[in-house]
């Protein structure tokens, strides 16, 4: 009788267990919701895309908030210097926002006329090519009224490669003296000047080149940064 007692308490305490299984097995499949979020994560642009239409308006608002007027330059075979003039103030923040855009990064020198010019800021790199696109597609005027001259040892600003009257610059090349060019003024904007670092100009200016004046060893630009 004991044994018979036995065997059901055995019996009713798994068939509770069992239910309870089945019970929670049941609990454990039901279906997830997964919630898609519908917010838009798409960053937002910090400036505007640059055009001829609101770059001029653009600049006026950047440059008094970024008041940096020293940068370097690192080629591939040594740094560069320079000082950007206040009084050129659209062409220093023009170079001066660039370069917080890393748009002059991976550039090369390529261009350099013997006792002339070394010409920088092109490239066939197509990263640097693609972070422009997003930067903008703008040209700048010409401010030569300033006092400044064309020799040795000035940064000024070509005149795009696109025929106009009135020599508006290409923002995102730059020229470097390697000797006095006075014929220039009048003609392209000097916004700045070499304060350490002629040697590495005068060694680039140096170098052999073809017959488009591109060097034959390729001189590259590293970065271009603020400094103190």
């Amino acid at each position: 009788m004991r044994g018979l007692l036995l065997v059901g308490l055995c019996f009713l305490f798994l068939n509770c267990e069992d239910k309870q299984s089945k019970a929670k097995t049941t609990k454990n499949t039901s279906k997830t919701v997964v919630k898609t979020s519908t917010k838009d994560t798409t960053p937002k642009r910090e400036f505007p895309y640059l055009t001829e239409d609101n770059a001029m308006e653009f600049f006026l608002e950047y440059e008094p908030k970024n008041k940096e007027n020293k940068v370097r330059i690192v080629t591939s075979v040594g740094d560069i210097d320079l000082l950007l003039y206040d009084k050129t103030k659209f062409h220093r923040a023009n170079f001066i926002f660039l370069t917080k855009q890393g748009a002059f990064d991976n550039t090369q020198f390529h261009r350099v006329v013997k006792n002339f010019i070394i010409q920088g800021g092109n490239t066939d790199n197509i990263k640097v090519a693609a972070k422009r696109r997003k930067i903008g597609h703008y040209l700048l005027p010409t401010d030569t009224k300033r006092g400044y001259t064309h020799k040795r040892g000035v940064i000024s600003m070509p005149s795009s490669e696109i025929e106009n009257p009135h020599k508006l610059a290409s923002p995102y090349e730059f020229f470097i003296t390697q000797q006095d060019a006075y014929h220039l003024d009048g003609d392209f904007t000097i916004f700045g000047k070499v304060i350490k670092g002629m040697d590495i100009v005068d060694k680039i200016n140096a170098v052999d080149v073809d017959e488009s004046d591109w060097p034959l060893t390729n001189i590259y630009i590293k970065t271009v940064k603020i400094i103190d």
